[in-house]
């Protein structure tokens, strides 16, 4: 994901989310405009957002607003509508009233759906915040159309009777006489330089528990009703790709020392912007992972299904992204989280006969990737963020883990 950051100042940490550049920190501007009416949209479970509408290359000068968690901009534009500008925020703290110092905003996406017809700024955690103002110098392209401030309180989440948790199951036990080792099974990869299987929305045949090689048991799961998911937002109908043959590891980049009980708060308002500024069917990773090693269901779909994600822009069709909850540039990652995250490799790439220490291939979907689109890439069967898009994420820490990850995976799958 891409970064943007803020101190962590609350029980809740302030950190941005869904960004991998650091930010920087620069000087405030010296002209302001008048505030904008907000337009404030409210939504099962008490969360919300509220929009400001932000006038063209011009200043919102500090002002009170409802109490939101996470910011970021929006606007009606291509995605790269945005490209080399300078957009910088500052937030006042709810329970001290104190202001934050600038803050940078990632303006060029790194993650989302390859055909994005929405642009949006990485989205920054603050913590309960109050108050606002935000600072938007346009690069060559100018200002926008419809740019606008949306700042989102994730609230209690919605009420649901679904089932909240998907308990974890049993290890899968070899056939009696057989052998303790499943066979390799090479996954299917795509002709030379043609496209991978395009998203449909009809769900394939649920794969059968333990019939493929090396399938691994499923972790716990908790799901999008256990998060509290307002499901009313989301796009009704799912979308499917062909099988799992790669999972892509991101984080979050909101700080590492958050209490594990408030990942849901994270995940919903990560869920909102996604969909309701980014203009996104639902939120973009398959799964989430939290530091206490909890894995989380994220787009929804079903997650034994190959649902089409929007994590890693050019790589979203035959993948499955996985966002670790945190920053990892510098903190280690904890055993838990990596326990977590290869848990669900195992299970997830074991659910097609993927071996999670093999390779496999994918086409680039988007010039704006790494690779020009139609591109063949051979990737490792568990890589970051940052082998398919250019991109700091999932943070050094984490990248440099991945080959123990794998590693753990694979021994996961073959018991």
């Amino acid at each position: 994901m891409r970064l943007s950051t803020t101190a962590a100042r609350r029980s809740l940490p302030a950190a941005l989310l869904a960004g991998c550049t650091a930010a920087l920190l620069l000087q405030p501007a010296a002209t302001a405009t008048p505030s904008p009416a907000p337009q404030r949209h409210d939504f099962a479970g008490g969360g919300s957002t509220t929009t400001l509408p932000l006038p063209a290359g011009a200043v919102l000068a500090p002002r009170g607003t409802e109490p939101f968690e996470l910011l970021g901009l929006g606007w009606d534009g291509p995605t790269r509508a945005l490209a080399d500008a300078v957009v910088r925020v500052r937030t006042r703290d709810a329970a001290t009233g104190r202001w934050s110092g600038w803050h940078r905003l990632e303006t060029e996406a790194s993650d989302g759906p390859d055909d994005a017809a929405h642009g949006a700024t990485a989205p920054l955690w603050t913590g309960r915040s109050d108050g606002v103002a935000v600072e938007v110098r346009p690069g060559p392209a100018g200002v926008p159309p419809g740019l606008r401030l949306d700042l989102v309180d994730p609230g209690r989440g919605a009420p649901s009777t679904a089932v909240r948790t998907l308990p974890a199951e049993p290890p899968v036990e070899p056939p009696s006489g057989g052998p303790t080792t499943p066979p390799s099974v090479e996954p299917p990869k795509p002709p030379s330089g043609g496209p991978t299987t395009p998203p449909s929305v009809e769900p394939p045949s649920r794969p059968t528990a333990g019939s493929a090689g090396g399938q691994a048991p499923r972790p716990g799961i908790v799901t999008r009703a256990g998060w509290g998911a307002d499901e009313s937002l989301r796009d009704q109908e799912f979308e499917y790709t062909g099988p799992v043959r790669e999972v892509f590891v991101h984080h979050t980049a909101t700080a590492t020392d958050y209490a594990c009980a408030d990942a849901p708060r994270v995940i919903r308002a990560i869920y909102v912007y996604h969909v309701k500024t980014n203009g996104w069917r639902d939120i973009g990773y398959n799964f989430l992972v939290d530091r206490c090693g909890t894995v989380y269901e994220g787009r929804a779909g079903g997650v034994d299904l190959p649902v089409h994600g929007a994590h890693t822009l050019g790589f979203n069709t035959d993948s499955t992204g996985v966002a670790a909850i945190g920053t990892y540039d510098g903190d280690q990652p904890p055993g838990p989280l990596l326990d977590g995250l290869a848990a669900l490799a195992a299970w997830k790439l074991g659910l097609t006969g993927q071996p999670a220490d093999g390779r496999t291939q994918l086409t680039s979907g988007s010039d704006a990737s790494r690779y020009p689109k139609g591109t063949v890439v051979d990737f490792d069967a568990v890589s970051g963020h940052r082998d398919g898009v250019a991109t700091e994420c999932p943070g050094a820490a984490l990248y440099a883990r991945l080959p123990d990850l794998r590693a753990a995976a694979a021994a996961l799958q073959t018991g």
